[in-house]
């Protein structure tokens, strides 16, 4: 049976040939339609490798790119938008991207300006599969996203937002992040989003990763593991295909790979205690892609070629070793780490030699597909290795419900996301990951009987998408709503003197003073510092990386966050006020900024009240 709640994943054999379903939702596309077959949705292997014969060697091509396209609609874009396009793909708009290049996906993004609200998401969802149906050759489009969560979530309100990674690695419950997994999933695909680029499957083995952070789990692998393979499940169960990410693991150097070509050091014992187990964990419940790592592992290839371009990595290991027979889909090659050295027609030939699938927003489309083009006529690639890749892509389009569910509606949108079930789901989950890690005195809970008057200041970094303000106001709002006495003052990342006195001048007189803590610097050292000399109780929340707190002096009471979209803020709030006790543990160690060799508090660390 359907689910009540969102887009229904078939199983079966159909008993339709693909020549007639492809039809059918041509006719519907043209009509713009909505298509509904009795038959089930996943076609057989014959009728699938019938399609991929029927296919133009530039249709083959265009299947293996996933690419961004500016703009809300896939056919009339904003002015702004269609100049962009035609400025860096040479199409206006979505539909003529397909048209053109014949994607086989793509992917979302805010920056991008895919998003406004969902409504617009699904109906530009719809927009592409229209196009991708109208070609005399139809296939639908495999439409994906970044939403990990936490700090990386594309789409926002009204959508559910859940606590991301490393704060459900602090809660350390499976079931919470298949519930979360599965909920996010279920809203994704009633906007047409059938695979996410989630969950992060890094251990932290690195606290200075500053492309990782609290997008990791933890740094325990087998723990990372268990919610890994959790959230593949709880996506599957909400109709999208997830995409465990980076292999072979990016969790082992402090450099991002956005910006240089990352190199891990260790052996391939240590990778195989260290990076393997999640992503083991993740092919052993049924991942249906998984997305590779722009990074040199030595002990893996000792030619040092990037992983995403490695054949040794991706065949040899992740497909031999590991037994991975779904989709693999490059991270970005568009970042330095690949482009530089290998240009960007090379870095698309060589990750197709190394046995990836698809391959993930080259900074020009035109040169890429015409490299992949011309390397398999000349020999260089076979069309046979070029079929492999589709043969797997369209699978999964299969196993997703695409060929036989393409469109989604108004309908199933206001029925599925942000039902106020998934929200106070969430609210559910993140109030057992808040971790408290300094209580002195028995500072906490505040009493509020007792109405205190509390000051919230410090840092008001650029909220994740969605969120309902500043962090500052958000815990303001969220303990006023607990009956405290609470007023927001900002003051940044980076306070000035005037900014710190400012805030020690309001601080005297009041019951507490809580301080959002992110990426600690000298100033905000200042400035607990400062406060804490007034002798009001200084509370410090660490709203990103835990390790904050070991950079900070002279607070009473310290608890750690793992980001500060609204959810986990007002879970803070509630263990503030003594609503909730605080449950989470830490998933990775926080070390002393000036010794990393010496533990300030182990992994499973945390304080009751």
């Amino acid at each position: 049976m359907p689910s009540p709640e969102g887009p229904h994943v078939h199983h079966g054999t159909s008993r339709r040939t693909l020549l007639t379903a492809s039809a059918a939702l041509a006719a519907a596309a043209a009509a713009g339609g909505v298509i509904a077959r009795s038959a089930t949705a996943e076609e057989p292997e014959a009728e699938l490798r019938k399609l991929i014969s029927r296919m133009s060697l530039e249709e083959k091509v265009g299947q293996l790119f996933v690419m961004w396209v500016h703009g809300h609609s896939a056919a009339t874009p904003d002015k702004a938008d269609m100049d962009t396009n035609v400025q860096k793909i040479g199409v206006r708009n979505a539909a003529e991207l397909v048209a053109k290049y014949h994607v086989g996906g793509i992917v979302y993004s805010r920056w991008a300006r895919n998003i406004r609200d969902p409504h617009q998401v699904a109906e530009l969802s719809n927009g592409i599969q229209r196009a991708g149906l109208a070609k005399s050759n139809p296939v639908p489009v495999l439409i994906s996203v970044d939403q990990e969560h936490g700090k990386v979530a594309r789409i926002g309100k009204p959508a559910t937002l859940m606590p991301g990674a490393m704060a459900l690695g602090a809660g350390a419950s499976t079931a919470d992040a298949r519930e979360a997994a599965r909920i996010s999933g279920l809203e994704l695909a009633a906007m047409g989003i059938k695979q996410n680029y989630a969950p992060v499957a890094d251990v932290s083995v690195d606290p200075a990763n500053s492309a990782l952070g609290v997008r990791s789990f933890g740094a325990d692998p087998k723990a990372v593991g268990s919610l890994v393979a959790a959230q593949v499940e709880g996506y599957r169960l909400g109709g999208v295909a997830a995409t465990p990410k980076h292999f072979p693991g990016h969790g082992g150097t402090a450099l991002d790979s956005h910006l240089g070509l990352p190199r891990i050091t260790y052996t391939a014992r240590q990778w195989e205690e260290l990076d393997a187990p999640p992503f083991r964990a993740a092919i052993d419940a049924g991942a249906e892609s998984i997305m590779t790592a722009h990074i040199v592992v030595p002990a893996l290839d000792g030619r040092e070629t990037p992983a995403t371009l490695s054949q040794p990595m991706i065949t040899g290991i992740l497909r031999e070793r590991l037994g991975f027979d779904g989709v693999v889909v490059t991270d970005a090659i568009n970042m330095v780490s690949v482009r530089e050295k290998y240009g960007e027609d090379g870095a698309a030939v060589l990750a197709l030699k190394a046995g990836c699938d698809q391959l993930l927003g080259p900074a020009s489309l035109e040169v890429s597909w015409n490299g992949v083009l011309n390397a398999v006529r000349r020999g260089e690639i076979s069309e046979q290795r070029i079929d492999e890749s589709i043969l797997r892509i369209l699978r999964l389009k299969s196993r997703l419900g695409l060929f036989s569910h393409p469109y989604v509606s108004r309908e199933g949108v206001d029925r599925v996301v942000g039902k106020a079930a998934h929200l106070a789901a969430a609210d559910r989950i993140a109030e057992r990951t808040t971790t408290l890690l300094t209580n002195e005195g028995r500072l906490l809970p505040l009493n509020p009987a007792a109405r205190p008057d509390v000051l919230v200041v410090g840092a008001d970094p650029d909220a994740p998408s969605g969120t309902g303000g500043p962090p500052t106001a958000v815990l303001a709002n969220a303990l006023t709503g607990l009956r405290f006495r609470a007023r927001a003052l900002s003051t940044g990342t980076d306070p000035t003197r005037g900014q710190i006195d400012a805030a020690v001048a309001r601080a005297r007189g009041k019951d507490a003073v809580i301080v959002a803590a992110y990426n600690v610097t000298g100033p905000q050292r200042t400035l607990v510092a400062e406060l804490a000399a007034t002798g009001v109780p200084v509370i410090v929340v660490a709203m990103n990386n835990p390790n904050d707190i070991a950079g900070l002096r002279g607070q009473r009471a310290s608890l750690a966050t793992y980001s500060w979209t609204d959810v986990e803020l007002r879970a803070a709030a509630k263990v503030i006020a003594g609503a909730v006790r605080p449950r989470g543990a830490l998933p990775v160690p926080v070390k002393r900024p000036d010794n990393p060799a010496q533990m300030l508090y182990p992994i499973g660390h945390s304080l009751k009240y």
